[in-house]
């Protein structure tokens, strides 16, 4: 059995606009241990995906579908029942580090909190298990810093001390909520690095969220890449890379600046703009943007064809994107 099971997950949010699906029947699964990244744009649909696994969306917010962890269905449980799990089997990075930590209190209070809450551990106990944890991810003199309050941490140190809180239970899967995001590129990979070596460290199951396709590539062995709350393209990271099928994929593989890229040129872009929830084609998702398109991929929504095994894309029109790859004219 999988640890995470998720099925036909769709997360309708209500809009001044009306109803509008955020995420549209989302399908996945990661064994133990395992390594899983979700990559796209800005609002297609990553961030909401995993608040739906941590049950963390807004109350209008209406999930239909199947969440099952460790054969558990998370769908329609209480907050109550959602808090004795976050925090404890299951740990989240949020992408923020400047405002995921709570300002008037200590980093020592906050990373020992869910070990009282969740180990039932006395503060003096909490307390020296939160200095091991922050030693561990690397805060200098963490014993003599543990009562220090997070603005006088740099944005590094903060993400630092949000890892160590996500991990003080030891949870079965880590959800990275783009970790590195405002760091920069130096603290980035030490940030990754860190990530990487405790979840091998740890055997947890790791879900990263990122619109870098570099971070996807060094520290994930699946991948799916997200557009319009719908997942588009799906597979091992090194058979995606390698042959990328779908129109978006190919639109954000060609966006990337290479080391010989001539300074002063124009990078190629996305004609277009990501649609509002609420004018989501009834079709593909990606169709009003497609230079591949044709009447139908507004109407219909494409089933996922299987690219190699393990790898699938949704679209009608792989025909015509191999032919383009291969120089030769679809039929």
């Amino acid at each position: 059995m999988a640890l995470l099971e998720v099925n036909d997950l769709s997360v309708q949010l209500q809009t001044h606009r009306g109803p509008a699906y955020a995420v549209r029947n989302v399908s996945f699964t990661l064994e133990r241990g395992d390594t899983l990244g979700l990559i796209g744009e800005s609002g297609c649909g990553k961030s909401i995906t995993v608040m739906a696994l941590m049950g963390l969306l807004p109350e209008n917010a209406k999930v239909t579908g199947s969440i099952r962890f460790d054969g558990e269905e998370l769908v329609g449980k209480s907050d109550r029942a959602m808090c004795e799990i976050r925090g404890d089997r299951i740990g989240m990075i949020f992408q923020e580090p400047m405002t995921a930590l709570n300002p008037v209190h200590t980093v020592g209070d906050q990373v020992a909190e869910p070990l009282r809450l969740h180990r039932d551990m006395s503060r003096a106990q909490a307390r020296a298990e939160a200095v091991r944890l922050l030693d561990r991810v690397g805060i200098p003199d963490a014993a003599k810093r543990i009562d220090a309050y997070p603005h006088q941490f740099s944005g590094g140190q903060r993400q630092r001390i949000t890892i160590a809180m996500a991990l003080a239970c030891g949870p079965d899967l880590l959800i990275a909520d783009e970790p590195t995001t405002a760091l920069d590129v130096t603290i980035q990979r030490q940030i990754l690095d860190l990530i990487r070596e405790l979840v091998a460290e740890r055997g947890m199951a790791l879900m990263l969220i990122s619109h870098d396709l570099g971070v996807i590539a060094q520290n994930v062995r699946r991948m799916l890449v997200m557009y319009g709350g719908s997942v588009v393209e799906s597979g091992p990271t090194q058979s995606v890379f390698a042959n990328r099928m779908h129109p978006y994929t190919l639109g954000l593989f060609s966006a990337r600046p290479g080391l010989h890229t001539v300074k002063g040129k124009r990078l190629t872009t996305i004609p277009g703009t990501v649609p509002e929830l609420a004018d989501l084609p009834p079709g593909c998702p990606f169709a009003g943007r497609c230079r591949f398109a044709i009447p139908e991929c507004h109407t219909t929504v494409p089933p996922p064809y299987e690219v190699e095994p393990g790898h699938h894309a949704r679209c009608i029109r792989l025909d015509a994107v191999e032919a383009e790859k291969k120089g030769t004219v679809a039929a």
